[in-house]
């Protein structure tokens, strides 16, 4: 499970997506994470999953390595799944003594689990395409007008950048840790959900004493380079936006009206 989580992962290439202005990448997947959670339709579904699953051939990034992002999120999705099925009223499909399975309960799970996958791959085309040092420059960027009334931009975008960058070595870490508890006899894999919880134990006690080490490590590092925030910090590439983000966000609302077309028209 845990290589299986792609946020945070970047994966080098030459597609649009990869060529395309940081900030333009960052705005249009906050909209399209906003839009999934707009639709209603089971047209707008089909149609918001065209539109990501074209998305994804685009960014030239292998299918397999952007579905299996999802695995992680299946113990979720089961449980959420369960909840809509068996506590959304509706029309009944079947009674089981007091359990009441309706067909509302069934769609709106079904709706969930589209919705929550379309958000995932969404999230980490962004970071596939995208290096964590393009993706500060760009936050920073997106920021910079907040700095009027004394946000930091640059502390924040540094921040998030970092958060991103180190999940990949989080999860080496864990890992590293799980295949040597498994070789002194530990057992992930059987048994119940709880004994699978109590057996990660031992997993996160010398995981945290990792994460704060290298945390450690990164400060003084930083410290040693004489990193004092972005005041006065310059660059040694500029990003700009250029006709390629244009046509592309252009495309991209033709493409969102198409979409909610349907909503309007009626």
């Amino acid at each position: 499970m845990v290589g299986n989580i792609t946020l945070g992962q970047y994966i080098p290439g030459t597609s649009i997506l990869h060529r395309l202005d940081p900030r333009t990448k960052i705005l249009w997947t906050t909209l399209l994470m906003v839009a999934t959670f707009l639709i209603e339709s089971w047209p707008e579904y089909a149609m918001m999953g065209s539109l990501i699953f074209i998305l994804l051939l685009i960014s030239g990034v292998p299918i397999k390595q952007s579905i299996k992002g999802i695995k992680p999120l299946l113990f979720i999705l089961a449980i959420t799944a369960i909840l809509n099925i068996f506590f959304t009223g509706g029309t009944p499909m079947f009674e089981i003594g007091p359990v009441k399975v309706t067909y509302e309960g069934v769609f709106a799970s079904v709706k969930l689990f589209l919705r929550l996958v379309m958000l995932v791959i969404t999230a980490s085309l962004m970071t596939i395409t995208t290096t964590p040092m393009i993706m500060t420059d760009g936050i920073e960027k997106l920021l910079k007008p907040f700095e009027r009334i004394g946000v930091p931009s640059h502390e924040i975008a540094m921040m998030m950048s970092i958060a991103l960058r180190f999940i990949p070595t989080l999860l080496e870490e864990t890992d590293r840790i799980m295949k040597a508890q498994a070789s002194r006899g530990a057992n992930f894999d059987t048994g119940s959900i709880f004994s699978r919880i109590k057996s990660f134990i031992p997993v996160l006690v010398p995981l945290f004493v990792s994460a704060f080490k290298r945390a450690d490590e990164l400060a003084e590092a930083m410290e040693s380079r004489c990193y004092r925030g972005g005041k006065g910090r310059t660059r040694l590439r500029e990003i700009h936006f250029s006709r390629l983000d244009f046509l592309v966000s252009i495309a991209g609302l033709a493409l969102l009206a198409i979409v909610f077309s349907g909503r309007f028209m009626l």
